[in-house]
């Protein structure tokens, strides 16, 4: 069932049941209402006739008469005149009694000064009635004809407004949840058209926005996301495909010469050697792009305990110094901690190794010195780490770009790289809830500055 049609019969059955709800407390009421008014004319009927009889001003056999007369044509009131030891004064038609008074009776009626009741559909009321300083029970009966008649006619007044209010209702909140999901359906069209070829495209958002609008708003950040992914990997295959293409073809085109006639044993030394070289960059190349797709993982892909950082950095020296013998990495703890909480973060130490390793490693391939400096620093809650050397440096308008996937500036032809580190290192960082910052000046070096909040 489609949701506008479930709208529909929600609004309906809801809104007609409120309005049966009213209706049916209409027809209560009005019959309250009747009953109470019907109570009142017979006990003004049964004090007329009363008054009339105990006057004298018209004889028994003449209101017997009248009501006689008047019974066959509209329903009459019985009256019927007693005193209070239970001695018949008057009847309208004694013959008939519709009451059929007894003692008990009588004497209820004297104790009450009032009581109405039913006798079948028929209404009767009895009342302690004084006529100069005389006490009189008088009882009177009526069918309320004219009163049920208005009833009936009220139900059916009742029913016919519920029959039309349904129809008129149903209409109405089909056209209203139509109305209401119309902008939905102008989203679904628009999504439909928006494919891998055009994501682009965004859907349209109204001023002031409405809940529907706020739901377009996410779906616009969905694929703002969607087409920066997609992007991200067109640039990433290109690249990687590019950066493994060029070394394998750098190997394949130095076996082919090897091959074209016998050469001496350091020619062929010479060229296994130059084969290693890009084998090994390729090795490199792999084993980044390994932790590149780990440090991409989401935070709850990863598993992460209390790491010291200190302890970290001493880990990713001992590996730098080991693969790079010529390197020097000095780390130096600007102050004590009296709380070793100080330098404890909540992370992943194999990927903070990687990054740290990365930072070590820029330094020291683009300095003549050799030289990595490793500052480690805290206040207000945070770990600092500088990451510095005094090697050549990045221009100001390369500094924005280092981050940046495959990017390599203008200093790319001192060191062998991948352009993959950097990006990695910033990935790994926010992964941790960091910040990380570089301030470069050519010919003078380069710092990395990495911010971690503590446990």
């Amino acid at each position: 069932m489609k949701i506008r049609t479930k709208l529909t019969l929600r609004y309906t059955l809801t809104t007609a049941g409120i309005f049966i709800i009213f209706a049916v407390l209409v027809y209560l009421f009005s019959e309250k209402n009747r009953e109470r008014e019907f109570y009142r004319d017979l006990k003004r009927e049964a004090i007329t006739k009363a008054n009339l009889f105990l006057e004298k001003k018209v004889d028994a056999t003449t209101m017997q008469s009248i009501y006689m007369n008047n019974r066959e044509f509209i329903n009459e009131v019985e009256v019927a005149v007693y005193d209070t030891s239970f001695h018949l004064l008057y009847h309208d038609a004694k013959q008939i009694d519709l009451v059929k008074e007894t003692p008990e009776m009588i004497n209820e009626i004297i104790r009450d000064k009032t009581v109405d009741f039913y006798q079948g559909r028929n209404q009767v009321v009895g009342l302690l009635y004084k006529f100069k300083g005389e006490p009189y029970v008088i009882t009177a009966v009526a069918y309320d004809g004219y009163g049920y008649a208005k009833l009936e006619a009220l139900k059916h007044i009742l029913i016919s407004l519920c029959g039309i209010g349904l129809l008129i209702l149903f209409g109405v909140g089909y056209y209203l949840s139509k109305r209401a999901l119309k902008p939905v359906i102008n989203i679904d069209e628009e999504i439909k058209n928006i494919t891998a070829s055009n994501l682009d495209k965004r859907l349209y958002i109204s001023t002031p926005p409405d809940e529907i609008d706020e739901l377009a708003i996410s779906f616009n950040q969905m694929l703002d996301k969607l087409e920066e992914s997609f992007s991200s990997q067109r640039l990433f295959m290109s690249n990687v495909s590019h950066e493994i293409r060029t070394p394998l073809a750098i190997i394949q085109g130095e076996i082919d010469v090897a091959l074209l006639r016998s050469r001496s044993t350091k020619e062929y030394i010479d060229t296994l050697q130059a084969i290693q070289s890009d084998s090994k960059h390729i090795t490199h190349l792999l084993n980044g792009l390994s932790d590149l797709s780990k440090a991409s993982y989401q935070p709850e892909q990863i598993a992460f305990s209390e790491v010291r950082l200190d302890e970290v950095l001493l880990d990713a020296r001992d590996l730098i110094l080991k693969n790079m013998p010529q390197s020097r990495v000095d780390l130096i703890f600007e102050q004590e901690s009296e709380d070793d909480k100080d330098l404890i973060i909540r992370g992943n130490d194999y990927l903070l190794k990687v990054a740290f390793m990365n930072l070590m490693e820029n330094n020291v391939k683009y300095s003549e010195s050799r030289l990595s400096t490793v500052q480690i620093a805290y206040y207000n809650n945070k770990s600092i780490i500088r990451f510095s050397d005094d090697g050549i440096g990045i221009s100001e308008e390369e500094t924005e770009q280092i981050f940046k996937p495959f990017f390599r500036g203008k200093n790319a032809t001192y060191a062998k790289g991948t352009g993959i580190g950097l990006t990695m290192v910033r990935k790994i960082v926010r992964l941790h809830h960091g910040e990380i910052y570089v301030n470069s000046h050519v010919g003078e070096g380069t710092v990395f500055t990495i911010e971690f909040p503590h446990v």
